[in-house]
């Protein structure tokens, strides 16, 4: 069996592998819906000025529970997961059967990805269905869709990487979360910044890839000018998480 179709059954196994885990799943595709209803009841009235662009509180917090969404289940999910494979000799056992590492991993990214996708429709919908927001359409569907691929990809990419300084399983969750809570709230994911923030606050929005993340799924709801300098700066995060995985990525439980 060629190593494709390795990488495929893999795929196939981690999805019902998931499925079969519902207590996981369902707070997965929760934790951004009801993130949505609990900041639009609080803050989702009136409107926001965004680049020049006057839109709907509503519609922003649809874009920005849809990019949660995204670095949730790519970045923090996966880098969680494995930690825990890991630790508990998973990974490990991997090395001495016929499916190659690469294989294994490239299988999660992929399964964390249509995760991604899946919850961002799901998003898109209730956001449409219960607040009128606006969904991307015509050529903003093109700029949204590349967006949300290389943003999943690279996200997940930074979920292997961050896996190489944690310690343990233990302390998964802590780490994980205290590299990425802080960008969303620094980047006007979960509370709306607009174009008067203080000169630091913009500065990490510019430097890291969680606002240039937002703003390209943003564009697509909202109909905002499309920059490819978000996509470079989100995909150059990618590909630096995906240098140190290949360098620092441990197969063996740490004890």
């Amino acid at each position: 069996m060629n190593s494709l179709r390795l990488t495929l059954w893999q795929v196939r196994y981690t999805n019902k592998a998931y499925w079969r885990n519902p207590a996981a799943a369902f707070f997965t595709f929760l934790f951004p819906l009801m993130f949505l209803v609990i900041f639009t009841a609080l803050l989702g009235h009136g409107h926001i000025v965004l680049s020049g662009h006057r839109i709907s509180l509503s519609t922003y917090y649809v874009a920005a529970m849809a990019s949660f969404a995204v670095i949730s289940a790519s970045y923090v999910n996966l880098g969680v997961g494995v930690t825990f494979q890991r630790d508990s000799g998973i990974l490990k056992r991997i090395g001495g059967s016929p499916l190659p590492g690469w294989a294994y991993l490239t299988a999660r990214v992929i399964h964390a990805m249509l995760m991604a996708v899946l919850l961002v429709i799901i998003t898109a919908v209730f956001g449409r269905a219960f607040y009128g927001a606006a969904v991307p359409s015509g050529k903003d569907l093109i700029f949204f869709v590349v967006m949300l691929v290389v943003g999943s990809a690279s996200f997940c990419a930074l979920g292997l990487a961050v896996t190489a300084p944690i310690p343990n399983a233990e302390a998964a969750t802590a780490i994980v979360n205290a590299t990425m809570l802080p960008l969303l709230f620094l980047s006007g994911v979960f509370i709306p910044i607009g174009d008067h923030a203080p000169a630091w606050i913009q500065w990490v929005g510019r430097v890291f890839p969680v606002k240039h993340f937002a703003d390209g799924l943003q564009a697509g709801f909202v109909g905002s000018a499309f920059h490819w300098n978000d996509v470079l700066v989100v995909a150059a995060w990618g590909v630096a998480g995906l240098l140190v995985a290949a360098r620092y990525f441990s197969w063996e439980p740490r004890r």
